[in-house]
């Protein structure tokens, strides 16, 4: 029997993978965790986001959550997508570790910037 996993974010949070590059200095000497914890600012690439934020429609109850109509509940969806590179704010971040891998889970608050990249063909 195969099994798959898979994250699934809540509201408006967004995955990060964070970025490597600044585990060491401009002169190329690699920073300990606690100076890296420290930093008030981090950078790392968007691997997936929540739904976004919740609309709460008129007549909508707080138990309707549970029932079958929680397929027509509808969102305004997140500004970030998947690949940009987000730098955003560390002391809101939350580390986890899924499948041997760390990732950050952010708050969509807490992104000050996204970097998108897009190939345009001439």
């Amino acid at each position: 029997m195969k099994t798959k996993k898979e994250i699934i974010l809540i509201g408006d949070r967004v995955l990060v993978d964070p970025d490597s590059r600044h585990d060491r200095t401009s002169a190329g000497l690699y920073l300990p965790p606690t100076v890296k914890e420290k930093e008030k600012v981090q950078c790392g690439y968007v691997v997936k986001t929540g739904p976004g934020y919740f609309v709460h429609e008129p007549g909508y109850s707080s138990e309707e959550w549970a029932s079958d109509k929680r397929k027509d509940v509808k969102y305004i969806p997140l500004q970030t997508i998947e690949g940009d590179y987000a730098i955003f704010l560390r002391d809101s971040a939350i580390e986890i570790e899924f499948d041997g891998k760390r990732y950050l889970v952010v708050p969509h608050s807490a992104i000050l910037a996204c970097i998108r990249t897009e190939i345009f063909e001439e």
